[in-house]
């Protein structure tokens, strides 16, 4: 992956942070005023993430196909532990992103507290970068790594942990986690 070449992971581990609600799409009234929306919080924290670009292309330490069986696309990330199909969104600097875990990783990164591989057309999104279709690598942002605020809505239901991350050679990504997290709120956006 490409979070592994770019460069050594910030020490960081994943806590529990802040998320506040931002849902820009809220569906409208018939009145054509924006409804309050209400989601179901499973876990909020912060990590570091990376970002990749796994299109089979063996380019940039690409590793083949995502691992839920998808083509790459905007939006997929890859966890070294929560089930696949999970959905949630993440924060960095006042922009908001969504995702669903697609792929595992990042992989060593994951020792070293990065928690989380973003697309890299969503981390380019969200650093201001540009991302470049031939080298699968973003620029004009000057690091590999940032810390994100994440927010899980909604756990896939086959193996990983549906709790605080843990780096991929724990192995969760291959169990069915016995204990996950408490559901904290319901975030609510107003019109």
């Amino acid at each position: 992956m490409v979070s592994s070449i770019i460069g050594a992971a910030m020490m960081c581990t994943a806590t529990v942070g802040t998320a506040t609600a931002a849902h820009a799409n809220s569906p409208e009234r018939k009145d054509g005023v924006a409804a309050a929306t209400t989601q179901r919080v499973m876990l909020k924290g912060s990590t570091t993430a990376s970002y990749f670009w796994d299109d089979s292309s063996g380019r940039a330490g690409d590793t083949g196909l995502p691992a839920i069986g998808k083509p790459m696309q905007k939006g997929l990330f890859a966890s070294p532990c929560w089930p696949l199909g999970t959905e949630g969104y993440v924060m960095y600097n006042g922009k908001k992103a969504p995702f669903f875990i697609g792929d595992r990783g990042p992989g060593i990164p994951s020792e070293s507290g990065v928690m989380l591989d973003i697309d890299g057309k969503t981390f380019a999104e969200l650093t201001g970068g540009d991302f470049s279709d031939s080298s699968l690598m973003v620029t004009g942002f000057g690091a590999g790594h940032i810390k994100v605020d994440y927010v899980i809505t909604k756990w896939g239901g086959g193996p990983g942990k549906k709790n605080e991350p843990v780096p991929f050679s724990a192995g969760a990504w291959g169990v069915y986690d016995k204990d996950p997290a408490e559901p904290t709120l319901a975030l609510t956006s107003a019109p």
